[in-house]
Order: structure tokens, then sequence, then C-alpha cells
């Protein structure tokens, strides 16, 4: 994770924060050059395919480079930070405060400049930083409060551009430039903080097309199509680079669902009584100050349908041409966040009372909307539900998350005219739909977790003689 040189200069390189994940991007920087860091303390929040996470440095020391910029991805093991520790930290301090002799400040590179490492680190950080952030320099001589604010807001002078220096702009946008041959110095910049962006390299390329096309053969003329089109960017269309969770959930959904042969069943349900034993569980002092909700004896009742039908609870193992009956639940919530769709799952499911389930799945939405849901708590799911109700739609056709063999999607609540007693009267009725992977699931066991569901829901007491 972290790489030290002879004149203790440490790169922090970014980790792998969950299983098998290769690369991060970086969402914003809570230091700035200059800024001393203590162990343990989050420097910069990364998001990575499965979640958003907190980076601590794991060493006292001084800022010494900040080798990539908010909103980059950065590969797994490609050092990120450049900290100064022991006496090198001593020394970034006492540049500092010495800004009066700017000649020598100029005569120390000098001296230094043949040394590729140890203090030659600090001479290559000031060196390098101008290609991206020409600010850095006098962000060492800023106030402490203009420190403390760049750290407040995530920015700080980092951003700012500099006369005849390379200009900004994130990767994408220098591709785009390349392919379209434009020179993104000639690019008039209209972003923050002078940072050229997709709109600025077409409106540069659109007068100038004709001069950069002529070299390409007659074959290539059609390129210069997606040029027009370009032109929705900014009118009638916006693009969104796919990345972060929106990528995983992508990559996962395809293969999933061109992977497990899908089977959805439905059952509608009089859930009357689930509703009354809500507000009664509500008013339990054994429920104080958790959440109670139709959602709480929902998931009951599905882990007491895998109970009663344990086969269901597998996995598909195409390698070994096996199939994995779990013994254990670990129950998936589907939970909307604004970053996207995760599944994080509540562990050993199955052993918790309705009180500690109740707590879990608290736990479990508050941190989803908060963005702190961590990998792990996203891996080794083996049933989902998705309580796709709370958008006033009445089902779905779901697809499974990866690795499991069902998923259970809940429908709104309403009020409804129902068959009670032999007359018709309102009820509370809702819709649900199993999904299943009919590689490992027949439909009549996949019947018989469905219609378990449906039974608990209507007769809740069937949670104590069934349980």
């Amino acid at each position: 994770m972290t790489t030290m040189t002879e004149g203790s200069v440490r790169e922090f390189k970014m980790p792998d924060v969950g299983e098998g994940l290769t690369e991060a991007e970086i969402l914003k920087w809570y230091v700035q050059p200059g800024d001393t860091v203590t162990d343990g303390q989050v420097v910069c929040e990364v998001e990575t395919a499965k979640a958003a996470v907190e980076l601590p440095i794991p060493y006292d020391g001084v800022v010494r480079e900040l080798h990539f910029p908010e909103g980059t991805t950065v590969d797994v093991g490609t050092s990120i930070i450049a900290v100064a520790v022991g006496g090198a930290a001593a020394e970034a301090p006492a540049q500092e405060a010495a800004p009066a002799p700017p000649e020598a400040e100029e005569k120390k590179p000098e001296g230094r400049q043949p040394v590729l490492v140890g203090y030659g680190v600090s001479t290559s950080a000031t060196r390098r930083r101008p290609r991206k952030v020409t600010q850095a320099p006098d962000a060492q001589t800023a106030p402490a409060a203009a420190a403390i604010q760049a750290e407040m807001n995530g920015h700080g002078p980092a951003p700012a551009p500099a006369g005849g220096e390379r200009p900004l702009a994130k990767p994408p946008v220098r591709k785009l430039a390349k392919d379209l041959g434009v020179d993104l110095a000639t690019v008039v910049p209209s972003g923050p903080d002078g940072v050229i962006t997709r709109e600025d390299v077409h409106a540069a390329v659109a007068p100038g097309r004709t001069p950069e096309q002529p070299a390409a053969p007659a074959a290539v003329t059609p390129a210069p199509a997606p040029a027009a089109a370009a032109s929705y960017d900014t009118a009638r269309e916006t693009r969104v680079p796919v990345k972060g969770v929106r990528k995983a959930t992508a990559a996962a959904m395809v293969g999933s669902a061109f992977t497990a042969p899908h089977v959805t069943e439905f059952v509608t349900v009089d859930v009357t009584r689930t509703m009354k034993l809500v507000e009664e569980l509500r008013q339990d002092k054994e429920f104080a100050g958790l959440r109670v909700n139709p959602l709480l004896l929902i998931a009951k009742a599905l882990l007491v349908a895998i109970r009663r039908n344990p086969d269901v609870n597998a996995s598909w193992d195409e390698a070994a041409q096996e199939i994995v009956v779990k013994h254990y639940v670990n129950l998936g919530i589907a939970a909307a966040t604004p970053r996207g769709l995760i599944v994080p799952n509540i562990k050993d499911a199955h052993a918790q009372t309705l009180p500690q389930l109740a707590g879990s799945l608290g736990e479990l939405v508050s941190t989803a909307r908060e963005g702190k849901t961590s990998p792990a708590a996203m891996q080794g799911g083996t049933v989902t539900i998705t309580n796709v109700g709370v958008f006033g739609v009445d089902t779905g056709t779901p697809i499974l998350n990866p690795g499991e063999s069902a998923i259970l999607a809940v429908g709104a609540i309403k009020l409804q005219p129902w068959v009670h007693k032999g007359k018709v009267k309102p009820r509370q009725v809702t819709t649900l739909a199993l999904s299943f992977d009919h590689r490992l699931v027949d439909g009549e066991l996949g019947s018989k977790v469905l219609a378990d569901v449906a039974a608990v829901l209507e007769q809740p007491k069937r949670l104590m003689t069934w349980a």
C-alpha cells in the first residue's frame, strides 16, 4: 500500500478496498500539499464499483503531492499521494516558512536536481505539479485559513490554471481532442477553474474540422458524422460516463440475465393482518427505537419460507458443475442510492430474532442512504428482496443478483375490494413476484417458496407455528 524512499517520502498507493476490484475514482481530496496528516486521518474519498470509501493515511507526515485530481479513475496499486515523514516532514514547513528569498528557493532544486531519490522526490514533486496544478507552490505560502477552506470544500487552489502551461482537461476529454485532431492549447475553456470540457472540444472542432480530415482516406469521411451529432451533447443530449456503481450494476445485470435462465411467478395476497401486526409491534417495548414497517415482516416471511424449502437457498457453480446449497441466509436488500442501485445484505439473517432483524434492516438502510455501505456488506448474499412498492408500482420482474438463486419483488400495498369471509370488503392487498434461477430451482420449488411467503403475510401467526 505504501512505498518509502530514501528521503523519508512515502508514496501511498490506491488499495484494493474490495475483493477483486481493479480501479477506483477519486471523489474528493480532504488534504492539500503542505497539510500535516496523522496516522489514521482520512485523506480522500474514492468510489469503487461497489461503494464510496474513505481512505485513511497509515502514518504521520506532511503532504508533498497529490498525484491525481478529483474525478480521476486510478488503478489499484498506483501511488496517489506523497507524504513526507520524519526529517523530510520537518523540512517541508521550513521551506514554506521562508518565502522571502525566492532566489534561494530556486537554487535548492538546482543543487538537488541530480538526485533521483531522497530529497529529489521533493524536487520532482514541485517540478511535476505545474503540469496539472500550477498554483501548488502558491498554496504552500497561503495563509492557514485558506488551507482550511481548501480542505473543507475539497478543491482549494490546486485546480487554478496558469498561462502557458498544459491545458487542464480530464483524460476522456484529452482522448476526444486527440481523436478529433484538436490542439487543446487552442481551446477556450468554459469549465470551472479553467477546465476544458467535451463541449469546448466539439465547439473547437466544428469550424476547424475540414483541415484536419483531408489527410485521411475517403473511407474515413463518415467519421465527421459523430462530430455533427456531438452538437446535441449540449442542446438535446447529456452523456454520462459509465463508471462506479452504475458500471458494476450494468455488468452484473447483463451477466445475470444472459447466464441464469430466469423464471418469475406472481401472487396477489391480502396483507391486512400483517399491517395490523406492524401497528401492534410499533407499540411493543421490545421494538422501542427500532424501525418497524411491512418490509420487516416480509423479510421474516421469506426467511421462514426458505427454512421450509432450504433447497432454494443455493447457487450454481459452473466450473465444478455443482449446486451449492447454503445452510445460512445472507439476506440482500436492494437499495436505491444517489450513486445507483446497491444490494447490501444482512449476514446470517436466518439466525436473528425479529427485533434483531429490525435493527439490522434499519442500519442497512441508513448506511446505504449515507453512501457509507462497505464492499464487504455487499458480498456473499444468497437471496434478495427488492421493494418496488415504495415507488407506487404493483410489482416487477426482478433480475437475480449474480450468484444468487432467487429475488422477491414486493409491490405497493393498496386498499382494494377483496372477498373476505364470503363478502366483498376493502382490504389491504399487495402483489409479490419471485424470480429464480431455473437451473437449480424447479417450478414446484419456486412456487412453494412464493406460496409460503404469501401464506405468512396473509396469516402472520404462521410466523410462530411454522418457525
